[in-house]
């Protein structure tokens, strides 16, 4: 391979699981392009090695280690790309493009991401539906900003993502022990926003989510997702169904807020995940995140449209223009399995067919203990993914499907008052040969 092409750097690969997809498509453009692929990642190779040239083990959470060795790396080898899709990096990642003065979010865009007071500053500035909201480091001052700004409200970590910590609050009475869960998994992000929780009014309405890809500047949705959530009075997401067809991508309304959002923010060149309620005031964006979207709904993305988001990923990372358009037209879904309660889990088994099944896939490993908030987020044991040619179908398909997973786990005590919140199992990859982190 004639090594003057470059090379692409990839800051952490992710889940297998969730992210190996897109990881095959983009080392199949690479390969074409005559492009190599280097990794940057903080556990030792297992199914990374068959798509990267090369794979520089570094804690990459740790953005001074992370900085360093991509600096070792473009010493070595001529960057012409740069991609990273892991919501803790993504800030540094950004930072670290304009460095290298290869394309990417841009530094105004990614912070303006990464940071959800300055994405609430930024929009509401721009005129755009926003909830009232105020950052507060203390008790005293959620109590303020909740009284000022008027209940219902909702209390968030700075940066966190995933609706980790994301909690509702109905009135005084529920406000302390919501800042408490806010707080708390606050203490695990270890970004330079690590520190106080956002105070903001709840926004009624069905929540959806766009990715897209921004190529300087220029905004192109790709898929949008209807999002299911649970767990009340938190943010459980257990389910996502993309619609090739859903008339909401051609909102003229929804485009332009997501449009105008973007370069409020800054955003220059990559893929975003938006985040959105449909309230009676108009669309109000949630969140903008400098990534593609978890969940696999990129992977729903594909499926039910054709769109390769590897493959977009890619162009806008070498700085091209990709293409968005459609050659499928279906429906796809997917539906978590979360436990009734605080378990240990036995075993979990997921059928092998159904009507319309995709894939189906334990999410966790004999042994793993699964907490519901507020002991811990994210508390899935499996999926199902599923298509068809309709929502309705869809949704029965989900259903069957879901109804055929079968969980062996023993009831557990949740944690004492005052245990340290720890990072929901299985969002952290393991060591395929070792069976732990390496």
């Amino acid at each position: 391979m004639n090594e003057s092409n470059g090379v692409l750097l990839v800051i952490g690969s992710g889940l297998k699981i969730y992210r190996e997809y897109l990881v095959a498509s983009i080392h199949r453009r690479a390969r074409a392009a005559g492009l190599r692929l280097v990794l940057l990642n903080n556990l030792k190779p297992t199914w990374q090695r068959a798509y990267f040239d090369e794979i520089v083990l570094t804690n990459v959470f740790d953005p001074g280690e992370m900085l360093a060795a991509a600096r070792e790396v473009a010493a070595r080898h001529r960057i012409v790309g740069l991609m990273c899709w892991d919501e803790p990096v993504v800030l540094a990642a950004g930072e670290l493009a304009a460095e290298l003065g290869v394309p990417g979010l841009g530094v105004d865009g990614v912070r303006g991401c990464r940071d959800k007071n300055r994405t609430r500053s930024v929009l509401t500035a721009e005129g755009l539906v926003q909830p009232g909201f105020a950052l507060t480091a203390s008790l005293a001052e959620a109590r303020e900003a909740a009284r000022r700004i008027g209940y219902p409200v909702v209390l968030k970590p700075r940066s966190m993502g995933a609706s980790i910590g994301v909690v509702f609050a109905a009135d005084e009475s529920e406000l302390d022990a919501a800042f408490g869960v806010a707080m708390g998994a606050a203490t695990v992000d270890q970004s330079r926003y690590r520190a106080g929780a956002l105070v903001e009014a709840y926004a009624s309405g069905p929540e959806i989510s766009v990715d897209a890809a921004v190529h300087k500047g220029e905004y192109l949705p790709m898929f949008l997702a209807r999002k299911q959530t649970g767990g009340h009075p938190y943010f459980e997401e257990v389910g996502h169904v993309v619609d090739a067809d859903d008339p909401l991508l051609h909102d003229a309304e929804l485009v332009d807020v997501l449009a105008r959002a973007h370069r409020a923010l800054g955003v220059e060149d990559g893929i975003t995940h938006s985040e959105v309620r449909l309230t009676d005031r108009g669309p109000l964006i949630i969140e903008v995140n400098g990534r593609l979207g978890g969940d696999l709904i990129p992977f729903l993305g594909r499926t039910a449209t054709g769109i390769d988001p590897g493959e977009v990923l890619f162009d806008v990372a070498t700085g091209n223009r990709p293409t968005v358009a459609m050659s499928k037209h279906a429906v796809a879904g997917i539906r978590f399995g979360y436990p009734d309660r605080d378990c240990l889990v036995h075993t979990v088994t997921v059928p092998d067919e159904a009507p319309g099944l995709v894939a189906a896939s334990p999410m966790i490993t004999s042994g793993t203990t699964l907490r519901l908030p507020p002991g811990g987020y994210l508390a899935r044991h499996s999926f199902v993914v599923c298509a068809a040619d309709d929502t309705r179908t869809c949704a029965e398909h989900l259903d069957t499907a879901a109804a055929l997973v079968r969980l062996d786990a023993e009831p557990v005590d949740p944690p004492a008052p005052g245990a340290a919140f720890e990072m929901p199992a299985g969002l952290l990859d393991v060591d395929e040969e070792e069976g732990v982190p390496a």
